[in-house]
């Protein structure tokens, strides 16, 4: 059995439970080892009672959970719309254009979406969908592009139009793995949303308060709430995964076929 662990690629018959087996571990060993680093569980649990009475924390999430569902809502349009008109050559070109903007910095662009916007709140919200859009534009073009060609040919021979073919194999066909993008793109977001929020700050939100505790140094603070994100991130995530196989119910067959 412990050879079995060790080996890639081998089934392990009781994943579950070595899940829960590390999981007791590590925690054993942040409880039981001193650190410098790594304030103890309890000294986290003080600290997020503290700000979730006194500092705000819950208010700041679900101001930085508003930013994101917009950010999310607005950057699937953009990217997918483009993408989709991507499969006309007309489009490719400015498609191809707009996935080099994933290279450009936040500080470089700011100013031009502040002179764009008129308030805090929609900077913060455009510069999210801005690193959002283009990362996630790449992705859908990559989807689109791993259409074999002879899918695309038979297609035309049932005399399918352009637009339906797009439809049919683009759309319709890839929906599940259009909702994965989305969903991945989401865990992204969150990555990008503190150092947004710590651009504007006078907006507040939760990224605006980790990167205050930050600078003081208050780390039993910062970990309280990176593991307030930690876990309303998995639960997205989970929900995400959820809707997707209520939406593509195959999804689940194929995942265990293969």
């Amino acid at each position: 059995m412990l050879k079995d662990l060790v080996i890639p690629f081998n089934l392990f018959s009781n994943m579950k439970l070595l899940v829960l087996v590390e999981a007791i571990v590590l925690l054993t060993l942040w409880i039981v080892l001193p650190s410098q680093i790594f304030p103890s569980p309890l000294e986290i649990l003080s600290a997020w009672n503290q700000m979730a009475l006194q500092d705000g924390l819950l208010p700041e999430l679900l101001k930085s959970i508003s930013t994101i569902w917009k950010a999310i809502l607005y950057s699937t349009l953009i990217s997918f719309g483009i993408a989709y008109l991507a499969t006309a050559a007309i489009f490719k070109p400015v498609a191809g254009w707009l996935t080099a903007l994933r290279f450009l910095g936040f500080a470089g662009i700011t100013f031009m979406f502040t002179i764009w916007t008129s308030s805090g709140s929609e900077l913060k919200l455009w510069l999210l969908t801005f690193g959002m859009s283009v990362f996630l534009l790449t992705n859908a073009l990559s989807m689109i592009n791993s259409i074999p060609q002879d899918q695309i040919d038979y297609a035309k021979t049932l005399n399918l139009s352009g637009w339906k073919i797009t439809y049919e194999l683009a759309i319709r066909d890839r929906l599940d793995e259009a909702m994965e993008l989305i969903r991945q793109n989401v865990a992204m977001g969150w990555v990008m949303l503190s150092m947004v929020e710590g651009l504007v700050r006078s907006e507040g939100g939760i990224g605006d308060l980790l990167l205050n505790q930050n600078k003081h140094l208050h780390l039993s603070a910062v970990f309280a709430i990176q593991i307030t994100i930690l876990i309303y991130g998995l639960t997205q995530d989970w929900l995400l995964q959820r809707l997707r196989l209520i939406i593509c119910p195959y999804t689940k067959y194929t995942a265990q076929k293969a």
